[in-house]
């Protein structure tokens, strides 16, 4: 039995000559054959496995199920590989590939594993898909290197090169096994930061404390992970000290921005000055805040332009937050009827069409006021606060115009065209075009001043 084990999980020698021969013999050919048949079941198998029971990796436990899905295949290969193994050893046949077979879907699961990793921890980019493509490249070069035992070498070479760091010795190994350790760590610190920042945006707690609470967590995660590499590696952290001079110069000349906003942004979250949703004007620029982020703030405004403002902008200048004692924001228009129409009426119907929209609020309720009495109509205006403005205005806007013109229609209030009253002072000189203009409009006056005496003609 630990012969068993020893061959399934131990690294095996797999020589030149071994291969050769395995090639050179029949026996060779015929389980290379089995080795893929054995593959093509456990992806046919795996199929079927995925569909049933890991169709969705949406939902509860989404890291684990998209986990499985990844590894299922390597792992029905290795177990496939490993129970022919054993038949092979009970007949005593060298087997070669089956080896071969169980080593790559044990690295192929350690493989999938960390690209699964990589994408629950990191956001989803560019630069994350290529990562988890150099991921999995290095991780297979890694695996023919240790298969080839030409790692061994490789990882001489690089401890010889060295160099001094104050009464240390730090090697090009040693900074690759701490950039490796690091980058495992930082990736691990970086996936439970998420995992405890969207368990905090579902939480009940105020949306800019969950928001601090999370790039806390995130900060120190980050802190813990460099921390906790350094020494894994054989690092002193006292090699720190040695860059923390040119790290303070490099924060006091060139990072000086990135430290204030950083830290401003921790102050708006904190007094609650800005948050999701609201609707700021920064510097000529109006939008609703869809994003806060340790260096900047995201403004959309109406059209989809986004604006990046850096938070040392919130706490250096004047900022208008028409969102910051109430999410409700008024709306106004103007509106003219002619001299004749019925203006308490006009004035009931404005109020009533823009208090009949449901994103309307009715404390307080829409009012409407005559302004001015023009040269062509009466002048009103209509005031009213929207529930929702994130939502927008036109639309909301063009169905209480609707709901007027339909009214005004209705009741016979009509909209003024602009006019002008000419009077001719002396009737007796005046020429004939102004005559005849008058005569024209005589006419027009006549035809439409007895509308049942032309339906009777028609008759």
């Amino acid at each position: 039995m630990d012969s068993i084990l020893h061959d399934l999980f131990a690294r095996q020698a797999f020589t030149s000559s071994l291969v050769e021969r395995n090639f050179g013999q029949v026996s060779g050919w015929i389980e290379l054959v089995g080795v893929l048949m054995l593959m093509v079941a456990a992806f046919w198998l795996s199929n079927r496995l995925n569909d049933r029971y890991f169709f969705s990796e949406h939902g509860s436990f989404a890291l684990l199920r998209h986990i499985g899905r990844r590894i299922l295949w390597p792992v029905l290969m290795m177990i496939f590989g490993a129970a022919a193994l054993f038949v092979c050893n009970l007949t005593e046949f060298r087997a070669v590939w089956l080896h071969l077979l169980i080593l790559a879907a044990r690295w192929m699961i350690l493989i999938r594993v960390s690209v699964a990793v990589v994408h629950a921890a990191l956001p989803q980019n560019k630069l994350t898909d290529w990562l988890e493509k150099s991921v999995s490249m290095v991780l297979w070069v890694g695996f023919v290197l240790w298969l080839s035992g030409l790692d061994d070498k490789i990882l001489e070479i690089l401890d010889g090169i060295s160099f001094s760091v104050g009464s240390g010795r730090l090697s090009l190994l040693t900074i690759l096994n701490g950039i490796l350790w690091v980058g495992i760590l930082m990736i691990g610190a970086s996936w439970l930061a998420r995992f405890i920042g969207e368990r905090l945006e579902k939480s009940s707690l105020d949306t800019n404390l969950s928001m601090i609470l999370s790039k806390v967590v995130k900060t120190v995660m980050m802190v813990l992970a460099v921390l906790i590499a350094l020494p894994l590696v054989g690092i002193d952290l006292t090699v720190l000290s040695v860059f923390g001079g040119a790290l303070g110069v490099g924060i006091g000349f060139g990072l000086q921005k990135v430290a204030s906003n950083y830290i401003s942004g921790f102050i708006i979250l904190g007094d609650r000055s800005i948050r999701m949703n609201d609707r700021l004007t920064v510097n000529n620029f109006t939008g609703y805040v869809t994003k806060i982020t340790s260096r900047f703030v995201v403004l959309r405004n109406a059209n989809g332009t986004e604006a990046l403002i850096p938070n040392e902008t919130f706490v250096t200048s004047m900022v208008v937050n028409e969102s910051y004692t109430s999410r409700e924001l008024q709306q106004a228009f103007n509106i003219q009827v002619a001299y004749h129409s019925d203006l308490i009426k006009a004035l009931d119907i404005i109020k009533s069409a823009a208090a009949a929209q449901p994103r309307v609020s009715n404390n307080p309720a829409p009012l409407a006021v005559v302004t001015n009495f023009g040269d062509n109509g009466i002048d009103l205006r209509a005031t009213y606060w929207v529930k929702d403005p994130e939502n927008g205005f036109a639309a909301l806007q063009s169905a209480i115009f609707l709901d007027i013109w339909r009214q005004f229609n209705e009741h016979g209030i009509e909209f003024p065209y602009p006019q002008r009253e000419v009077r001719i002072l002396n009737e007796s000189q005046a020429p004939s075009s102004i005559a005849m203009i008058k005569a024209g409009m005589q006419a027009r006056s006549d035809t439409k001043s007895d509308p049942a005496m032309d339906s009777g003609g028609d008759d």
